[in-house]
This record gives structure tokens, C-alpha cells and sequence, in this order.
């Protein structure tokens, strides 16, 4: 290799190495994924208010991962609980949401913060929201709350917001609590209720719903906004709160191919059992099978390879004359060896007497013999020539008996 091609060489390397620095150096892109999970530091995520739940909870706050259905079966019911859930958005099937409001009347509260609100549970208590279509990057909004001693604690939102708001409320069991106002394509400003309570049951049971899940945030919390979010979570009694780690639009979900198999129980220790009996198999089958007998290749005729090697020389360097005359011998030592004939003079003597004994016709006879001596007369042959006496040969021995 001279020097100028190493140099390249070198100069190629080099930016090769400066280009996986940059790459493993390189800042991550910020991730804007709505998450809402306690355990994701990224900017919607919960980590900051959920390390902080305990400042409103009475004894250690509490965290499901199953559905709203199968938690309330096993929880404590002796003494009522708070159950909290943010989201972007909130749904709930049939079987969550009678849950949901057994739980309510039993004198417990239920708090959602959520851009929309889907299940039976919101038809049960009245409620229908109602989101900001009107422009696709959305107008600062005014965050207010009702009560006149809270008012230091009102908060403009400016960026990453969803204004959204309650456009149907049941007056006769809803106290709203807080107010969004925001403006309309002609700038004119619109107040409509982001924060209620709806009373349920006859035991001090209350739905308390807030149209902002932002606001709880790891953005806004260290924006200079955790005054209005406290506010809000001071409306909830102070009892035991249950954080919802499973409806989250970042929950963390295993993608095996086994989850489902394994999370059905009947299924689960089917695959045991075929595992297990699959290993009984693989021990016992191992022991009692034969071992492979090894194949022992039949001896290699040598002489012949070496024949084939030699002729193969011959044809490739174009000697055909050569391989003739060697046809030609092979032929006639095999006359001698099989009919005792002499074949010193091919005449028409030996035409006759080859005839009788190969079981061939005479003109066939004479053909091959007279090819033969025509051979035997030429000191140059041709490829031709060979292919010709071959075919002669083939068709001599073909009807020999």
C-alpha cells in the first residue's frame, strides 16, 4: 500500500471516530410524550407531584396498577380513601364505572384531572366536557379559582395546555370551585367552570373533577406554577390517597410474546406443564436413544480417479491424439482380453471373426475398425475426431455380449 492510500485511510478513520463521539456525545432530543406516570421524569410526567402526594395524604400513599374494578375488590373499605387520577384522558367501561360509584357512596372521594372524560360514571353525576377546537396552537388561558381568599393563587397558562372545560354541570349537586377563562376567534374572553365538585351518596361520598391535567405536571410544577396545584389537591379531604399508576398514557406495558399467556391463569400453567414435560422428554429421550452409528464411505477406486485426473489433463492442453491412441489400445487390449483375438492386422479376417463373437453386425464392425485405422494413419487429430471414435466405441460395447 503506497503512502498516499494510507493517508486516506487514516483521514477516513478519523472522521469515522469524530462522527461516534458526536453521536454517543450528543444531547437527547426532549421527550413530549404525554405520560402522566409517577415514575417518568420527563416533562409530562408525575414524578415531582407524586413524590409529594404524602403532604395531602393521611399515611403512605397507595398505588394501584390493576383497573379501577379489580382494586376497589381488595381494598380496605373500613376507612375512606381518596382515589386520584390523572390523565389526558379518562375512560372507564361499564363494570369501572358501577365500581367507581360504589366507592363515591360509601362516603369516599374520587378526583380526576383529565382533557376528556369518557364512562357511565359522568352520565350517573351529569357531567359533559367540552375541548378548544377553535385553533391548532392553543391561546394562554386563565386559571381561576372561585373562592375569594384563593385568588393569589389564580395561574395563566401560557404554553403546553389543552383549555379545556365542564359545558354541562347537574347545578343541584355541583359546586364549582374553579373557572377557565380564554378567548374566541373574535378575542372576545369566555369563562366556563375546569374545576367541580359533584356530591354522591348520603355518607359525604364526592366526585372532584379538573379539566387541566397539566397543571400536575413535572413542566408546570417547576414553572413557578406548584402554588395553583396545591390549591387544587388542598380541596381533597385529608384521608388516604390511592395514585392510579394504570391508566396512564405512559404506562410501562411488556411487549413479550408471553405476557398474555402468563397474566391468564389457566393458560399460565399449561405453559408450565409443557415445559416441564417437555423437559421429561428431552432427559429420557436422550437417555434410551441409540447412539447415531457412524457412516463409513466405501473405499475410493484410486486407479480410476487417477485415469479420469489424466484424461482431464490431456483434453484441457488439447492433446487430442494422444488421448486417441490411448482409446485405441484400451480398445483393442480389451478385443484381446475378452474374444483371444489377434490384432496385430485388422483385416477383414478380424472384421468377421469380431462380429461373430461381440454378438455385433459385420458393417458395424467394419465401420469401427476402418475409423480405427484411419486414426492410426494421422499423426494430428482433432477434437472432432475423438468425440467421433468415442461415440464409435459406445456403440460397439453397448451390443457386446
Amino acid at each position: 500500500m503506497d503512502k498516499r492510500s494510507k493517508i486516506a485511510l487514516y483521514l477516513i478513520g478519523a472522521v469515522v471516530v469524530l462522527m461516534m463521539i458526536a453521536e454517543v456525545t450528543k444531547p437527547k432530543a426532549l421527550n413530549w410524550q404525554d405520560s402522566y406516570s409517577a415514575a417518568d421524569k420527563i416533562p409530562l410526567g408525575c414524578y415531582i407531584l407524586f413524590n409529594e402526594l404524602e403532604t395531602f395524604s393521611k399515611g403512605e400513599v397507595l398505588t394501584s396498577e390493576r383497573s379501577v374494578y379489580e382494586y376497589l375488590k381488595r381494598i380496605d373499605t373500613t376507612t375512606t380513601k381518596t382515589l386520584m387520577f390523572i390523565n389526558n384522558y379518562v375512560s372507564f367501561d361499564g363494570e369501572e364505572s358501577k365500581a367507581l360509584m360504589d366507592f363515591a357512596k360509601k362516603g369516599n372521594t374520587v378526583f380526576m384531572s383529565g382533557n376528556y372524560f369518557y364512562g357511565n360514571v359522568l352520565d350517573s353525576i351529569g357531567i359533559a366536557i367540552q375541548r378548544q377546537y377553535s385553533n391548532l396552537y392553543k391561546k394562554e388561558s386563565l386559571h381561576k379559582f372561585t373562592s375569594p381568599s384563593l385568588q393569589k393563587n389564580n395561574q395563566r397558562f401560557k404554553d403546553v395546555i389543552e383549555n379545556s372545560h365542564f359545558s354541562t354541570i347537574d347545578t343541584l349537586k355541583t359546586t364549582v370551585l374553579g373557572t377557565i377563562t380564554l378567548t374566541d376567534d373574535d378575542d372576545k374572553e369566555e369563562t366556563h367552570p375546569n374545576f367541580i365538585k359533584v356530591e354522591v351518596g348520603e355518607d359525604g361520598g364526592q366526585f372532584i373533577l379538573h379539566a387541566n391535567p397539566f397543571a400536575f405536571t413535572n413542566y408546570h410544577l417547576m414553572a413557578d406554577k406548584e402554588d395553583y396545584t396545591a390549591t387544587v389537591l388542598s380541596y381533597l379531604p385529608k384521608q388516604q390517597i390511592i395514585w392510579d399508576n394504570n391508566y396512564k398514557s405512559g404506562k410501562k406495558v411488556i411487549t413479550s410474546p408471553l405476557r398474555y399467556i402468563l397474566n391468564n391463569t389457566a393458560l399460565k400453567w399449561a405453559f408450565y406443564i409443557s415445559m416441564f414435560g417437555l423437559m421429561l422428554f428431552v432427559i429420557f429421550r436422550g437417555k434410551r436413544t441409540q447412539r447415531i452409528i457412524p457412516v463409513i464411505n466405501k473405499l475410493e477406486n484410486a486407479t480410476v480417479d487417477f485415469t479420469k485426473t489424466i484424461g482431464e489433463l490431456y483434453y484441457q492442453h488439447g492433446n487430442f491424439t494422444n488421448i486417441i491412441e490411448k482409446k485405441i489400445h484400451y480398445f483393442l487390449e480389451f478385443v484381446r482380453s475378452n474374444y483371444y483375438l489377434d490384432t496385430n492386422q485388422l483385416n477383414p479376417n478380424f472384421i468377421e471373426k469380431l462380429a461373430i463373437k461381440s454378438s455385433n453386425s459385420e458393417e458395424d464392425t467394419r465401420t469401427l475398425v476402418d475409423y480405427l485405422v484411419f486414426l492410426k494413419s494421422k499423426t494430428n487429430h482433432t477434437k472432432q475426431e475423438l468425440i467421433e471414435l468415442n461415440k464409435k466405441i459406445e456403440h460397439f460395447t453397448k451390443h457386446t455380449r
